[in-house]
């Protein structure tokens, strides 16, 4: 039976969102979820805390652990990684889930927005798997998964939001680089896309241009890197994946039960 029981899985941004569904997913097999974010107090306009997802998580059948993170500094990551390891006794899987968002042309794009997109998508990216490979190479199978889209020099995803684009293919550079690096310790790097448009709070900073009843819900996305995570990590690595396939994959044929609202037509989501 595949299950990610006793597995630790280290998450960025597991707070809300797409992180947290698949930390509830594997909080059900009884796996161990490290909640690597920054919200500890409730956000005015986003919901949830490290806090309560860690609640959440033990009240779905796993064990958590709540670790306040920037995971754009090198020193809280370092120690967030030790201090996972220490109270688990490792680290199985890591999850780059943490991301900024800024849908802005060049000229409406300010250097500090810049440099947070950079900073969390890619940089945090870099350190959080740099801090995590030391235990991942003595799991018995590790896996990272970022969640980037798959790379692709097509203009038209470069000129509308030019530096979004580069911090989100800077993750996905990572996958390339990581999975070709560690392939011969069996550690598995792939990278994991929304086939449609994920209704999750971030669509708040779209403005009313994506109705959430024409997305799909977290769960599919959850499902998927469950799917995934449960492989061996030889099989499958340096891939950029997308949810509905892998799902597809696996024998899935009903994915009506994955929409906000059945029957809708759906949302293809950003790089697709």
């Amino acid at each position: 039976m595949r299950s990610l029981k006793g597995k630790t899985l280290f998450i960025t941004g597991a707070s809300r969102g797409i992180g947290k569904a698949i930390a509830l997913r594997a909080a059900a097999d009884g796996a161990n979820i490290v909640i690597a974010a920054k919200t500890t107090e409730p956000h005015a306009s986003l919901p949830g805390t490290i806090y309560s997802a860690a609640e959440e998580i033990r009240a779905a059948g796993g064990q958590a652990l709540a670790l306040q993170v920037d995971i754009r500094e090198p020193d809280q990551v370092a120690q967030a990684a030790q201090a996972a390891a220490a109270h688990f006794g490792g680290i199985d899987i890591l999850i780059n889930n943490a991301s900024a968002i800024n849908l802005t042309g060049t000229l409406d794009t300010p250097a500090k927005r810049f440099d947070l997109m950079m900073g969390v998508n890619m940089r945090g990216t870099f350190l959080t798997s740099q801090a995590c490979l030391p235990f991942l190479k003595q799991a018995e199978n590790p896996h990272i998964l970022m969640m980037s889209p798959p790379i692709t020099l097509e203009p038209r995803w470069f000129g509308p939001h030019l530096a979004y684009t580069m911090s989100k293919f800077g993750m996905s550079m990572c996958v390339l680089g990581l999975a070709e690096e560690w392939k011969e310790k069996g550690i598995a790097v792939n990278a994991l896309w929304p086939k449609t448009v994920i209704a999750t709070a971030a669509l708040a900073m779209l403005g009313d241009a994506v109705k959430t009843e024409y997305c799909r819900t977290t769960d599919i996305v959850a499902e998927a890197a469950w799917s995934l995570l449960t492989r061996p990590s030889r099989l499958t690595t340096g891939q950029f994946l997308l949810d509905e396939d892998i799902l597809r994959e696996e024998g899935e044929t009903d994915f009506e039960k994955y929409a906000v609202k059945a029957g809708n037509p759906l949302l293809p989501d950003l790089f697709l």
